[in-house]
């Protein structure tokens, strides 16, 4: 078994395979993929439905936890992150989301790098995109859409790359009506949320490719990478370390990582470069167990400090969703459909023949972005609507027809941290996200969940006759909303922003432009963190498609050396 490659990369989750893919097509480049996971080989990783068995499942899923969390009324949240080939992308929503544009001007902003703007972020979504509406009108010859359209939306979205986009193969009247009920309500309808301003209302468009969950390991690894004599893939593979020395000038240098494979303990050496692709836990956590973080955590736990990096876990950001549950009447939902033994049998019929229906789900389906008070310069709130109800993720669903009207606050103002609990990488590293522990974090939640009776409220659900399930309308101060935000909301899973990149003399800068680490006097030689951890703000939406577009950056700048 060969221990020495020209690039290693720690994670196969997102970025990881993109990275991949693109590094081991120069084939005079040696390329190791570490994976902690297994193989992508479970049916229920392919099945979209299947993320209720992904997540909070061993063969899947990390099965982190948060602290009980103040701003949650002392609640702990599970907090899943894939842990096999894929890594999220495989248990994932499948939204495809790129976020405002605006969010990538704010990077270039904290950052100095113009590179990351939105105009030069765009030609890194387009590369690798391959979009269902010109895939069809260009290969298919469907005329559908005018030379004029086709012309406008080729300028934003791209076809014939490897990660698919595709519309959604159901469609529910409750969901309709909510779209409807959003546009009375002053939100505008829009068939592309991926334009720059999400502003509107419309049906996700998803990473799926003919009813299957189109993951990031089906995408960049095969057959592209298994096919090639330079690329070698570990699974079932945990670094415990990174190998990083202190050269003669002082400076640091990653040669390579410590790795724990089936086969017993194993030191690969990296000739040029270790990437780390490990995610926004993950990437922290083996940046602290290596030396690289804030000294007084690093000592605590007898780590020797290589470099104090007060920045390392912290900045967490994510997003917290405020579910509000309507009861509906007249209407078909998921609930009765799925609590029947006819109902699951003719889902899964109707799955089996036409990839379509309930089993093709994403878990949104309808999203919507806006203001959630008119004060707010841009679209600061993103709905996710879902025809189902049940009380927590993982549990039954309500037995009586229910829609569910999840909001969450894009731009959140909180900030969290990550930190090791103990020099033994098997450990979990304490997580806390520090929700709603800001004024201006509870104000907006406040105002979602007003918006979200205004919109329930208008003429277009009339008809079905929604009345409040939760949280209840007996609560209407400020005080009481943001209280019972505490007491109902859940993470929708996007944490970033804990090895952020920043500007040469941010304190809690831990990558420079480049997303190369930093370190005492200058650079960590050979290393750089390559995922959602490195966003310095969140995006206004769903985060794992900007993580590909960064993956796609990097991957030039490493074969570039730069």
């Amino acid at each position: 078994m060969s221990t020495t490659f020209d690039t290693i990369i720690i994670g196969a989750g997102t970025a990881g395979c993109l990275l991949a893919n693109r590094l081991s097509a120069d084939a005079s480049r040696r390329v190791l993929l570490i994976e902690a996971g297994r193989a992508d080989n479970y049916h229920w990783i392919h099945i979209p439905v299947g993320y209720l068995y992904c997540i909070g499942n061993p063969r899947t899923d990390w099965l982190y936890k948060t602290e009980p969390d103040v701003g949650l009324n002392g609640r702990s949240l599970r907090y899943p992150r894939g842990k096999v080939l894929g890594g999220c992308s495989s248990i994932n929503g499948m939204i495809y989301m790129r976020g405002q544009a605006r969010d990538y001007d704010q990077w270039a902003q904290l950052t100095g790098d113009p590179s990351w703007a939105w105009q030069a972020a765009l030609p890194d979504f387009m590369a690798h995109e391959n979009h269902y509406k010109l895939d069809s009108c260009l290969h298919n010859n469907d005329k559908r859409y005018s030379s004029k359209t086709l012309e406008s939306f080729s300028q934003l979205h791209g076809t014939g790359g490897e990660w698919r986009v595709e519309k959604q193969r159901l469609r529910w009247d409750v969901l309709d009506a909510f779209a409807q009920a959003a546009q009375q309500a002053g939100i505008p309808a829009t068939e592309d949320f991926n334009a720059g301003s999400n502003e509107g209302v419309g049906y996700f468009e998803v990473n799926q490719k003919s009813g299957w969950r189109w993951n990031t390991s089906k995408a960049f690894l095969r057959p592209a990478c298994t096919s090639r004599p330079n690329f070698t893939l570990w699974t079932s593979a945990q670094v415990v370390r990174l190998n990083i020395e202190r050269q003669a000038s002082g400076q640091l240098r990653c040669t390579g990582a410590l790795v724990r494979t089936t086969s017993g303990m194993v030191s690969v050496r990296a000739t040029a470069e270790v990437i780390l692709s490990a995610g926004s836990i993950g990437s922290p956590q083996l940046l602290q167990l290596s030396g690289i973080g804030p000294a007084e955590l690093l000592q605590r736990h007898g780590i020797a400090v290589l470099h104090d990096a007060p920045g390392v876990g912290a900045n967490l950001q994510d997003h917290l969703q405020i579910r509000s549950v309507y009861k509906v009447q007249g209407v078909k939902t998921l609930n009765a459909q799925a609590n029947s033994w006819l109902g699951k049998a003719q889902i899964a019929l109707e799955y089996a023949l036409k990839r379509s229906g309930p089993m093709s789900m994403a878990p949104s389906q309808l999203g919507a972005f806006t203001r959630s008070d008119a004060r707010q310069p841009y679209p600061n709130i993103e709905y996710h609507v879902q025809p189902l109800s049940l009380e927590a993720f993982g549990e039954p669903l309500h037995s009586f027809p229910a829609f569910t009207a999840s909001v969450c606050n894009l731009n959140p103002s909180s900030r969290g941290t990550v930190q090791i609990k103990s020099p033994d990488c098997n450990v979990a590293p304490a997580i806390a996200p520090n929700y709603l522990s800001t004024e201006a974090d509870r104000q907006v939640a406040a105002d979602s969940l007003r918006l979200t009776r205004a919109i329930v409220a208008q003429p277009a659900l009339a008809k079905y006759q929604p009345q409040e399930f939760k949280p209840g309308v007996q609560y209407q101060t400020d005080a009481d909303l943001a209280r019972l935000a505490g007491d109902i909301a859940t993470t929708i899973f996007h944490p970033v922003g804990t090895t952020a990149m920043g500007r040469d003399g941010d304190p809690l800068a831990v990558l420079d432009s480049h997303l190369r680490v930093r370190g005492p006097g200058g650079l960590v030689a050979g290393l750089r963190v390559v995922d959602a951890g490195a966003m310095p703000v969140i995006t206004s939406g769903n985060t794992n498609s900007p993580t590909l577009m960064m993956a796609e950056k990097a991957a030039r700048w490493v074969m570039a050396g730069q």
